[in-house]
């Protein structure tokens, strides 16, 4: 075996090895199927979107989640029979309609990720305690790539006035 083929592959500007990217990536494809859904992810994530930025149009929603308007128009329709989100007129220009969170949105957003946390929780409990300290340092680095994920995703989710998702 050649010195060339022992050596990890390297991605990106920071040389991190892409083993770690795929070790990442793995353990969110773990989490996701460790919690029952009964909702798309496409779903899901547009309710995510609609609690980090706040109310927006239907056309954004779809930009925001790489879908076709009509596609959206339909998952707002589901959501909003499930009592999730609301349409309702934008306060600067009443020809525009917006899709909010309801209340009954923001309580199930948040019932998901308590369950996302609790089944990370017990896992990271299984780990020697010098890995799970080693994945407390990582923190910051994990929400910085949240961060970064949800700017290329949307960029005016930064724009004055966007609500920040809690923690």
């Amino acid at each position: 075996m050649s010195d060339q083929a022992a050596a990890p592959r390297r991605s990106g500007r920071g040389g991190i090895p892409a083993d770690s990217a795929a070790a990442l990536y793995g353990m969110l494809a773990t989490l996701l199927r460790r919690v029952p859904r009964d909702l798309g992810l496409t779903s899901l994530a547009t309710l995510s979107t609609l609690d980090r930025t706040g109310p927006r149009r239907i056309t954004d929603l779809a930009v925001v989640e790489g879908i076709t308007q009509p596609s959206m128009t339909a998952l707002v329709t589901a959501l909003e029979r499930g009592g999730l989100v609301a349409r309702q007129s934008d306060p600067a220009d009443g020809r525009v309609t917006l899709v909010a969170l309801t209340a009954e949105g923001l309580i199930y957003l948040r019932r998901r990720r308590s369950a996302g946390t609790d089944a990370l929780a017990q896992l990271i409990d299984k780990l020697p305690p010098g890995e799970a300290a080693t994945l407390a340092a990582a923190i910051p680095a994990l929400e910085h790539l949240r961060d970064l994920s949800n700017e290329q995703r949307d960029p005016d989710s930064r724009a004055p006035g966007a609500q920040q998702a809690p923690r």
